[in-house]
């Protein structure tokens, strides 16, 4: 395997460049899917590595149920680094599984909460009105997905606003914004180097739906007085593991729908620093991806040779 299965350990630096410059420079629904594909493909291809090692180091332990020829000298010659890292691996990959089935544990139970305390209420329409002076709103993914807003949030926006944050919440249903979100939050328990991209990808889905609801409101202003009202009056509440209207970095959220709309280009302009950085990205997301493949294919070679038929 040598330095191949590593690589993929520390490539996901590459995509940390792309991450803010995307946020700037292309439109939140381009920004929100690069980001979301960049970051799983390389969690993946690290996972992947941690894989590899954790069967090398599983290899050396007394008792194990390998093969015995994997524990073979000439086996431990081909497979360098397999004393340390083979080791070290397996209790990386135990702590990345722990983190990732607590993420979704939570996301599931949060999930379940809210529609148990929808179930009980007799309306079934779209909008789900919970009486609490707490404010908040947020998306609520399902069949049908649901958007849920309490009474103290409608009491503090006027009936304009009401249509911006209804039309937000929508299109964060129409575009699955809670996959993209919990995908990069994987991602980010696969490797802790993919953690700036869980923020990017999330004020990328705030800034998509903030668009859309002035699209379809067809007032900017008033959708920009709509998210910074719900950000003063929710500072206090908590934030639920799904699209919330009032998340992201609420001050540069106002001034982009004070801003003109953004420009909707696939790929930033190669001579500019964001396209650099895209083109930085994608070099990384590929080389991980072909040192992982070369990594599980040395591996496959060297322990299939020292197993016995």
């Amino acid at each position: 395997m040598g330095v191949f299965v590593f690589l993929p350990l520390v490539l996901p630096l590459t995509a940390l460049p792309i991450a803010r410059l995307a946020e700037r420079h292309l439109h939140p629904r381009r920004a929100a899917r690069l980001l979301t594909t960049v970051a799983v493909i390389l969690a993946s291809c690290s996972t992947l590595c941690l894989g590899l090692l954790m069967v090398v180091g599983t290899a050396q332990l007394p008792g194990n149920p390998l093969p015995d020829g994997w524990s073979d000298p000439q086996v431990r010659e081909a497979v360098p680094h397999d004393q340390l890292f083979g080791k070290a691996a397996i209790l990386a990959l135990v702590v990345v599984v722990t983190a990732c089935v607590c993420v979704v544990r939570r996301h599931c139970r949060f999930h379940a909460l809210a529609h148990r305390t929808l179930a009980s209420s007799p309306a079934r329409s779209e909008v789900a009105v919970l009486r609490d002076a707490s404010p908040y709103a947020y998306a609520l993914p399902g069949a049908p997905g649901r958007i849920v807003v309490s009474t103290g949030m409608l009491a503090c926006l006027d009936p304009a606003e009401r249509e911006a944050l209804l039309a937000h919440e929508r299109a964060h249903l129409a575009g699955r914004h809670h996959r993209l979100l919990l995908a990069v939050r994987l991602a980010g328990c696969a490797n802790p180097l993919l953690r700036p991209l869980m923020s990017a990808v999330t004020y990328s889905t705030e800034r998509w739906a903030d668009e859309e609801a002035a699209r379809v409101t067809g007032d900017r202003r008033t959708t920009a007085r709509a998210v910074g009202k719900a950000a003063l009056v929710s500072r206090r509440a908590s934030a639920p593991p799904l699209p919330a209207f009032a998340a992201g970095p609420v001050p540069r959220r106002v001034a982009a729908l004070l801003g003109p709309v953004p420009p909707d280009r696939r790929w930033p302009p190669a001579l500019t620093m964001a396209g650099v950085a895209a083109y930085v990205a994608a070099a990384g997301t590929a080389l991980s991806a072909l040192s992982a493949l070369n990594a599980a294919i040395a591996l496959f070679l060297v322990l299939k040779a020292a197993t016995p038929l």
